[in-house]
């Protein structure tokens, strides 16, 4: 019986050239394992016609046209996030190699990249799943992606005043903010946004979300913590009669008026970590946590 070749799906963007090294041991690694590998078009024009690797054995897809039994994501958390974009509801676990700063998602550290890959050949790795959330306004999608795996913000234009934001769950009335927006945030994204603007920290497997005021008018508005079930409503006026909607940080321009409803969406994100990586660790390496320099 012939055994089948694992396939990898190849995402990044641009990064430093002193980075260059990592990309080299991922095609060097996965072309030495009798894999098969499939590059972004747009990366695979970077790799080429800038860094001028030799990657002609390589397929490209295009957008979400491709399979994968494993998604590699090169750079930072940005373009994990983009990666997960496009794997969305395929169910392909994804692990993420640092080229970026700090790391969250993409916590594979280059000089870790033959160990992590060598693990996962021999199926000595663990899967996360994450929770993602969708927004629709009056039932619609407002984007052609509309699902996040960090946050959805609604936040005010950079030439408007504060935002007033009416906000239900479950059809329950709950408050109506008067802030410079609101972070609906996944426990993924509890240590993005939301936690610069004093939401807490929610481990990944918790099944919660997070609503968190972005410069709330009023001092004893706090964040509050809820059910992932839950569906939460938010109606929107502004004196620019218009916002944003950033989506992961993707922004789309709405108009007052509009019923916009943030829910779980139905599919997961799948991330493949390593056996011993945890996440109370990642914590006190990624973000200092508890350490007194004093």
């Amino acid at each position: 019986m012939i055994e089948r070749k694992l396939r990898f799906a190849l995402f990044g963007k641009e990064f430093q050239d002193n980075k260059l090294a990592a990309i080299r041991n991922i095609l060097a690694f996965l072309s030495s394992s009798n894999t098969q590998v499939a590059i972004d078009r747009a990366f695979h024009h970077y790799l080429t016609d800038t860094l001028h690797l030799d990657v002609a054995d390589h397929q490209l897809f295009d957008g979400d046209d491709f399979e994968a039994d494993f998604a590699v994501s090169v750079g930072g958390d940005g373009t994990f996030l983009q990666a997960a974009s496009r794997v969305g509801a395929k169910g392909i676990p994804i692990i993420g190699i640092n080229t970026g700063r700090l790391g969250f998602l993409a916590d594979v550290l280059p000089s870790e990249i033959e160990s992590a890959f060598g693990e996962m050949m021999e199926g000595n790795y663990r899967i996360e799943d994450h929770a993602v959330i969708e927004v629709s306004a009056d039932g619609n999608p407002v984007s052609e992606h509309p699902f996040a795996l960090n946050d959805i913000a609604v936040l005010k234009r950079d030439n408007a005043s504060m935002i007033s934001i009416r906000t239900c769950i479950n059809g329950e009335y709950l408050v109506t903010y008067q802030a410079d927006g609101l972070i609906i945030s996944t426990p993924t994204g509890s240590t993005a946004y939301g936690l610069s603007n004093g939401g807490p920290i929610i481990v990944p497997d918790a099944r919660n979300l997070c609503i968190t005021p972005v410069a709330p008018h009023s001092l004893n508005v706090r964040p509050i913590v809820i059910n992932d079930d839950s569906v939460v409503t938010l109606e929107v006026e502004s004196r620019s009669h218009n916002f944003l909607v950033a989506i992961d940080g993707r922004s789309e321009k709405r108009c007052e008026g509009e019923r916009l409803t943030i829910r779980k969406a139905p599919y997961d994100i799948r991330i493949v970590k390593r056996l011993n990586q945890r996440y109370f660790s990642t914590l006190r390496e990624k973000m200092m946590w508890g350490i007194d320099q004093r």
